[in-house]
């Protein structure tokens, strides 16, 4: 059964930065494309950026040059470290590995000052 938790959210101020993990268990982690998405208050659940098994990302171009997807095979762990942080980025994250309907509980980042 595969299970995915993320953490590391919470609350910073604009400008600020928040680096998010995601532990996977119960799946071949490494053969998986990872994404993380994010749902807004009344708006659809987005994907954020992604990241190939062999390591190729792509991103939102709302969050291109401020957030950046790495993973760690060996911990099965995906990350998302998240600079310049805005209030538009208030949202719950949660990552996914593509091709499945597996969604963790998310993490809230919540932008204000």
């Amino acid at each position: 059964q595969v299970q995915l938790v993320e953490s590391g959210g919470g609350l910073v101020q604009p400008g600020g930065s928040l680096r998010l993990s995601c532990a996977a268990s119960g799946i071949m982690f490494r053969i998986y494309t990872m994404g993380w998405y994010r749902m807004a208050p009344g708006k659809q659940r987005e994907l954020v950026a992604s990241i190939t098994s062999r390591g190729n990302t792509n991103y939102a171009d709302s969050v291109k040059g401020r957030f950046t997807i790495s993973r760690e095979n060996v911990k099965k762990t995906l990350y998302l470290q998240m600079n310049s942080l805005k209030p538009e980025d208030t949202a719950v994250y949660y990552c996914k590995p593509w091709g499945t309907d597996t969604w963790g509980q998310g993490t809230q980042v919540t932008v204000s000052s």
